[in-house]
């Protein structure tokens, strides 16, 4: 079979017309990883009869225990859905092992620093080989912190992207009992003896997780953790990333606080960037909750409209900056 790509091994697995949106998708075997048997799904969607005439790119990572669905629902409904009649481009990212991504050999030794390194950069590569335009990313909870991992990580070419969007996304939140050392060692070593976490069971998705994402994060909130890989600091690197940023926070998200994910907005280096704290006390209808500021009748009316408003206005207000910065007097 023809490869889609001239980077590596991409076939397309299927191509359907979904009501008033193009759905196709993507199976990318990219080989740049440890583990050669990693393949990754990615669904584009478009206007239908409107496939060539292709906007900015979109790029949408799910969070933990999620898929390709959290974005795009069986009845087209969702931000990705929403994107795509506005005219964007619209790809859909999942991660190793998630959705439609077969589970790799290693499976349950998967970390975010394997998205981050590795699953991203191929992502990222792809869809500017097939749209060479600056490309929008956006994550919503632990795809907001795969995508700050490779921004401040540096795995992702700041070149190339017009605006990162964050989700009910931090890593700040302490869990004290973990920075004592006999505890977070105990912790890895009943983790250890599972190979995935069940979403089913624990009521947190559709999806696993692999066991590999939990032993990762004890390290990070261990007594002398950070948030990077064995190579770098992503935390001390995002004060370096200049790409226009906007977090979104929820005050009825118990998960991700808001202090939290402004914390990490804050950590960026970007001259331009925006809290949207969705509550009541902030002009909203309701405190939207950790899923609900995406999901919801609700969401689909107060928070959708603002996000294509960021995603329009972004890369305009970002260039007047950098044109006033060059022209301004040493």
């Amino acid at each position: 079979m023809q490869s889609s790509s001239d980077l590596f091994p991409v076939a397309l697995i299927s191509a359907e017309f979904r009501g008033d949106l193009s759905e196709d998708v993507y199976r990318l075997k990219p080989g740049n990883s440890p583990d050669s048997s990693v393949e990754l799904a990615l669904t584009r969607l478009g206007r239908a009869g409107h496939e060539q005439a292709r906007g900015i790119p979109v790029i949408l990572i799910p969070g933990s225990f999620s898929n390709r669905r959290f974005w795009y629902s069986p009845n087209c409904i969702g931000l990705g859905p929403f994107l795509a009649r506005a005219g964007f481009d619209v790809w859909i990212a999942e991660m190793r092992g998630h959705g439609l991504s077969p589970r790799n050999r290693d499976y349950e030794c998967n970390t975010v620093s394997d998205y981050v390194r590795y699953d991203v950069p191929a992502i990222a590569d792809f869809v500017f080989e097939q749209n060479p335009q600056k490309a929008h990313w956006l994550g919503h909870s632990l795809g907001g912190i795969v995508l700050a991992g490779a921004l401040g990580g540096h795995y992702l070419d700041q070149t190339r992207v017009a605006s990162s969007v964050l989700f009910g996304s931090q890593v700040s939140r302490v869990y004290w009992p973990l920075k004592i050392p006999p505890v977070e060692w105990g912790s890895r070593f009943l983790l250890k003896r599972f190979s995935v976490l069940s979403g089913s069971r624990l009521k947190r998705g559709p999806e696993d997780e692999p066991i590999g994402l939990a032993v990762e994060s004890l390290r990070w909130h261990g007594l002398f953790g950070r948030f990077g890989d064995a190579d770098r600091d992503w935390w001390q690197g995002l004060a370096e990333v200049c790409v226009p940023v906007m977090a979104v926070a929820a005050l009825g998200d118990h998960q991700d606080p808001a202090w939290a994910c402004e914390k990490l907005l804050k950590q960026f280096g970007s001259p331009l960037s925006e809290f949207l704290c969705l509550g009541k006390k902030h002009g909203f209808t309701n405190d939207f909750g950790h899923v609900e500021m995406l999901i919801s009748k609700e969401a689909q009316r107060e928070v959708w409209p603002l996000v294509e408003q960021w995603l329009r206005k972004s890369p305009q207000v970002a260039a007047e900056l950098e044109r006033e910065r060059e022209s301004a007097p040493e």
